[in-house]
């Protein structure tokens, strides 16, 4: 059975990935591997403060994929954090299997859906990164987008204190504020929750987790047949 690894910094995420996968995608194995003190200290020092640690981290998720287990090593690894993405992805190349950032294909749908962006998130170390992140997928699609980005401060307590109905309802009070948009990021995985508390928002609401987990299980069936 192919399998994916999966690096979290938080152990909500694990669930949510297994939904996904049970769900459309029954034949793949996944790997979770949670560090959550990755979110902490990037929070706290930047994300350049954490390549180190980021870089063992992923090679924990790579080499501990088969062993003692009778499975077959992981074909990829997926970030599931925004904040360490773009460090994890950049790590890619020293890893022998490749690395997706959760958020990228989100990035490149919101280019696709219109040049008004409004990013929301609940964590400002997020805003920096997957901002750069939507204006590369726009300059790679030689679209000329504009970002604008909001933090949904009050709504963090709530998922600290492990409320994801109240989390959930606050992003999608901060969804339903939004305006002059063409299409509104929710910058976070573990915001996705909010999506289906808005199907009244005429523009289109994009989460991560579905689009990020489609991908990488794109690049764990392409190197299954390399």
């Amino acid at each position: 059975m192919d399998a994916l690894g999966l690096l979290h910094t938080s152990p909500v995420h694990v669930p949510v990935f297994d939904g996904l996968r049970a769900s459309e995608h029954p034949g793949l194995e996944l790997r979770h591997h949670v560090e959550e003190e990755l979110l902490a200290r990037a929070r706290r020092e930047g994300p350049d403060a954490v390549v180190p640690a980021v870089r063992a981290a992923l090679q924990r998720v790579a080499d501990g994929g088969d062993a003692g287990r009778g499975g077959r090593a992981v074909r990829a690894v997926l970030c599931t954090c925004s904040t360490i993405g773009g460090v994890a992805e950049a790590l890619g190349s020293e890893l022998g299997v490749p690395v997706v950032r959760v958020d990228r294909p989100m990035a490149a749908a919101a280019v696709a859906a219109g040049p008004r962006v409004v990013l929301l998130a609940t964590v400002a170390s997020t805003v920096g990164p997957t901002s750069a992140l939507v204006e590369e997928e726009a300059r790679r699609a030689g679209r000329d987008v504009s970002v604008r980005a909001a933090v949904v401060e009050e709504a963090w307590g709530r998922f600290e204190a492990g409320d994801a109905t109240g989390y959930a309802e606050g992003v999608a009070r901060a969804v339903r504020d939004v305006r002059d948009a063409d299409v509104i990021v929710l910058a976070q995985a573990s915001m996705a929750g909010a999506e289906a508390l808005v199907p009244e928002v005429r523009v289109p609401v994009l989460s991560s987790p579905r689009l990020g987990l489609t991908a990488a299980v794109a690049l764990v069936a392409g190197s299954g047949r390399g």
